[in-house]
Formats: structure tokens, C-alpha cells, sequence
């Protein structure tokens, strides 16, 4: 993942409102007026919000008639997730390191 898609999910990501319509995606497609009625703020909004999430690549929007069905864009998050993951394990190794380091100092007699 570049770092231009990269720092878009992650901006995407910093707002609870676009956390939480990704939280209600995960449970199955949606429409805009069913986000709506479940963040309890105006259509608009949730388009504003919409257009971020679909601009990281997060969410896939599909006009049907009249209505607007949404749902979650899981390779984005996937790639997203894949990255921090190199981390996580980059950081586990570190801290499996300070920890063997304490256990070692706990153990020996004190040298005062």
C-alpha cells in the first residue's frame, strides 16, 4: 500500500462517526438512510462521511433506484491491517527483548 492510500485510510480511520459506520458495515450492507437512522445525524453527514470512507478505499457504494446501498471494503482494511502488522510484531520482539532484560535483573543478587 502506498503512502498516499496509507495516510487516507489512517485519516479516515481518526473519526469515531467513520469507525462506527465501518463497525455497522461489518454486520452486512446498509443503506444511507439505515446509517442514517443508526448514527442519528443528518443524511448529509453521513454522505460527508461516506465520501471519505470511499475515498480511502474503505467502503463500495452502489446506487440501486433510488436508493444508495453501502458496504465495507475489506482489501483496504486488509492492506491497512497487513502494514500494522509489521509493526506489531516488529514492537512484540521488542518488548519479548526488555522483558527477558528485567526478568534477568530481577533475578540477580543486589550488587548495593
Amino acid at each position: 500500500m502506498d503512502s498516499k492510500k496509507l495516510d487516507l485510510v489512517f485519516s479516515a480511520l481518526s473519526d469515531a462517526t467513520r469507525r462506527g459506520i465501518l463497525a455497522n458495515l461489518a454486520l452486512g450492507e446498509r443503506t444511507v438512510h439505515e446509517l442514517t437512522a443508526a448514527f442519528d445525524i443528518s443524511q448529509p453527514a453521513v454522505s460527508r462521511h461516506l465520501r471519505v470512507l470511499d475515498s480511502a478505499g474503505l467502503v463500495k457504494r452502489e446506487k440501486r433506484g433510488r436508493e444508495t446501498f453501502v458496504t465495507a471494503a475489506t482489501e483496504t482494511a486488509a492492506e491497512a491491517a497487513h502494514w500494522l502488522a509489521h509493526y506489531v510484531d516488529f514492537w512484540t520482539a521488542h518488548f519479548d527483548q526488555m522483558d527477558a532484560i528485567l526478568t534477568k535483573q530481577k533475578e540477580r543478587p543486589d550488587d548495593r
